[in-house]
């Protein structure tokens, strides 16, 4: 199947979900998230040495997108991707700028 053969609705959500990722602070969630591994909100900040706030606003977009999802533990939020293809999409654009 191709994007021509699509309706309209999956082209509008696929749009939208692009323009989330579109943005290097959630492509490197997206990039930590990608091995399969459920993250808290400290551990994405402290690895990207982000403040909490803005990882907490990027990771909201994500989840409101689509593109991650949620679990809750106790007082933790665990995300990780709601897509395993996504790293796969990450790699393909990576490739296209190097």
């Amino acid at each position: 199947m191709e994007f021509k053969d699509l309706n309209p609705e999956i082209l509008e959500k696929a749009a939208s979900m692009l323009k989330a990722i579109a943005h290097p602070v959630r492509i490197s969630i997206i990039s930590y998230l990608e091995d399969g591994n459920m993250r808290t909100v400290t551990e994405i900040h402290t690895h990207l040495e982000v403040e909490q706030a803005i990882a907490s606003h990027h990771l909201v977009i994500l989840k409101d997108k689509g593109v991650l999802s949620s679990k809750r533990e106790g007082r933790n939020i665990w995300y990780f991707l709601k897509h395993k293809n996504l790293g796969i999409l990450l790699k393909c654009i990576e490739e296209c700028c190097s």
